[in-house]
This record gives structure tokens, C-alpha cells and sequence, in this order.
């Protein structure tokens, strides 16, 4: 699949930001709609997601400026030879900001790792932490509590990441805990945050 990047030096910050929406395999993607709905009042809009998060929600249901959704089969798909742009190395120049919502354990891990055997987690690989990337994790109550992911989650702060915390709620396995992705509008207040402390373009 073929992306459009004819502007790949980042978005006017001052008036149409370039926001960049990772989706990962949890539950919580049936809020992705909204969440992009949201964000599109923001800036130009683009959904990069796993395989597992497809399962979560239909690209019909987004807001038809942030399709279509992009994936691991758009990766090479166009790429010929040298000198071809390379699909996340253009979204990751292309994006002002990243969020990655809801963030599963898995790609957690693989993040914090520096992993990159998907679309998304290279992208995170090639990121330059001069921008911003926002992380709202979404788990199990005790996959949340585990060691790892406080570890993880700290690693990745390090590099200059922002965590969005998760909400203490009935979760969708059942359980009664931390662990749900926050809410849309708090992802979309920090978002905005993160935004509005961007270096103005002239």
C-alpha cells in the first residue's frame, strides 16, 4: 500500500500538526475510533497498527481523513529498490507526535527492548525522542502489577517517553483492577499538551 508522505518534514506545529496513532492487539483498540476522531481535530491523522489490533476495530469506523489504516503488509509493498522510501522511516519523519493507544504488554516489552519486527515497533526504533511519544498502556490487572512492566515502563521514560496511566476499573477478562486504557478525551488532553509545547514553525 502505497502512503502519501509529499510533505515529510513534519507538519506546520503553529496551525495542522502531523499526529501519528500506534495501535496495538488489546481490548481497549474498540476505542480507536473515537480516540481518531478526536485527534483529527487536532492535526492530520494517521493509524499504524499491529496485526492483533485489527481484530478490535473496523477501518470503516474511522474518520475518513485518518484512513486508511496502515500495517505490516504496507511495508515493503512499494519498495523497489535503492533509494525507494521506506515506510517508517517516512511516517516516523512525517509525525510531530506518537501515540501509542492502547499499548498492550507485548508491545510494551518489545518497545522497551528496542524490538522492531512490525511496522509500529519501527517506527518506535527509529524514533527521535526530540518529539514527542506518548504511551497509554492497556492490561490485566496483574500483568500491570508485574515487575516487568513497571521496569519497562521506566525504561522507556528514560529515553523520553510519556506514560498515560491506566485507569483501576472492571476489566474486559472480568477482573476488578489498574489496567484499563485511560479515557479517550484524557489521552486527547495530553496529546494536546505535548502539542502546544512544540516549537512554533514560521
Amino acid at each position: 500500500m502505497a502512503v502519501d508522505m509529499t510533505d515529510t518534514s513534519g507538519g506546520d506545529t503553529a496551525k495542522h500538526p502531523h499526529i501519528l496513532l500506534g495501535v496495538t492487539g488489546s481490548v481497549a483498540a474498540i476505542k480507536v475510533p473515537d480516540l481518531a476522531t478526536l485527534l483529527s481535530a487536532l492535526g492530520t491523522v494517521r493509524v499504524v497498527t499491529t496485526a492483533a489490533a485489527t481484530h478490535f476495530f473496523s477501518e470503516d469506523a474511522l474518520p475518513a481523513d485518518a484512513r486508511p489504516v496502515l500495517g505490516d503488509d504496507g511495508e515493503w509493498s512499494t519498495w523497489n529498490q535503492k533509494g525507494d522510501p521506506v515506510t517508517h522511516i517516512e511516517l516516523r519523519k512525517w509525525a510531530d507526535c506518537m501515540v501509542i493507544a492502547p499499548l498492550s504488554a507485548n508491545t510494551l516489552a518489545k518497545c522497551a527492548q528496542g524490538l522492531c519486527d512490525n511496522l509500529l515497533t519501527c517506527i518506535v526504533r527509529a524514533w527521535d525522542f526530540s518529539k514527542p511519544l506518548l504511551l497509554a498502556p492497556a492490561m490485566n490487572t496483574m500483568m500491570w502489577d508485574s515487575p516487568f512492566t513497571g521496569r519497562q515502563l521506566a525504561e522507556l521514560e528514560t529515553m523520553g517517553a510519556t506514560v498515560i496511566a491506566p485507569m483501576s476499573k472492571a476489566l474486559a477478562c472480568g477482573d476488578v483492577g489498574t489496567g484499563a486504557m485511560a479515557e479517550v478525551h484524557t489521552v486527547l488532553e495530553k496529546v494536546k499538551g505535548c502539542l502546544d509545547r512544540l516549537p512554533v514553525c514560521v
